[in-house]
């Protein structure tokens, strides 16, 4: 399967996203979650227009609700049809997202300078040809609005990644094309100003079945696992849990904002 079947089979529906959202929510050690962290950097207008490339399930403004001005006017967006589909997306903030499609941020269907701000949170490394997408993602900004750009760096959760080597799974996906330490080279060609925020974070887990959880939803290809090889995947889990208390788990989070 090549990495754009692979995506396209990885994010059908909000099942595995939702698996690793869990995983982060219930054992970070951050005081403040990511959500809020990044909802706190976001400066725009009182009556904003703001776009959002790859929503998935909506986990941002479902985690944020009544702190979403109503004045706010969301056009929620993924490439995926599964996602934008999805009935979790439905309501969301106080008066619920104000358009809703699919979209492919490498040709974003709206016109030029029709929003104050664009969010990608986690997703601009997915893109095959992140430079139509930064080209398309200022088009749509109006003069002097921002990009929000969250991504991971090259160490994020390598524990985890090796730790799924040593069970006999390799589920890593190839070097991130857009990621903490060439972010802001990537965006300078298109934006005026660009500047990096580190969140500081990260997990703590001490039950085994979340983390089986979030390895298995990782790859698609895992549901073909047999129950013995399942099975031997959350006993060395337990183990490993049960030796050391927890897996603990580096985190490297981090958002740019960019401004046209």
């Amino acid at each position: 399967m090549n990495e754009t079947n692979s995506l396209k089979e990885q994010y059908r529906d909000g099942t595995n996203l939702e698996a690793r959202i869990a995983l982060h929510a219930r054992f970070s050690t951050a005081r403040q979650g990511f959500h809020q962290w990044l909802f706190a950097h976001i400066d725009v207008p009182h009556d904003a227009r703001i776009l959002e490339l790859g929503c998935g399930t909506g986990q941002l403004w479902r985690t944020l609700g009544a702190r979403v001005p109503r004045t706010w006017r969301l056009v929620l967006t993924d490439m995926s049809f599964g996602m934008v589909s999805s009935p979790d997306l439905s309501g969301l903030a106080p008066a619920g997202p104000s358009g809703l499609t699919q979209c492919d941020a490498q040709a974003i269907p709206f016109a030029d300078e029709s929003f104050d701000a664009v969010i990608a949170n986690h997703m601009l490394y997915h893109v095959p040809d992140s430079p139509s997408a930064l080209r398309e993602i200022r088009r749509v900004l109006i003069g002097g609005g921002r990009l929000y750009a969250a991504t991971n760096g090259a160490g994020h959760m390598h524990e985890l990644d090796q730790f799924a080597v040593a069970l006999g799974i390799d589920y890593r996906a190839p070097n991130l094309s857009f990621r903490l330490e060439n972010g802001a080279e990537l965006l300078a060609p298109y934006f005026q100003s660009v500047m990096r925020h580190d969140f500081a974070d990260s997990l703590v887990v001490s039950e085994a079945q979340p983390l089986v959880a979030y390895i298995l939803s990782m790859r698609s290809a895992m549901t073909g696992l047999s129950d013995e090889q399942l099975q031997r995947i959350r006993a060395l889990v337990c183990e490993r849990i049960a030796l050391e208390g927890a897996m603990r788990i580096t985190k490297e989070t981090g958002l740019f904002v960019a401004r046209k």
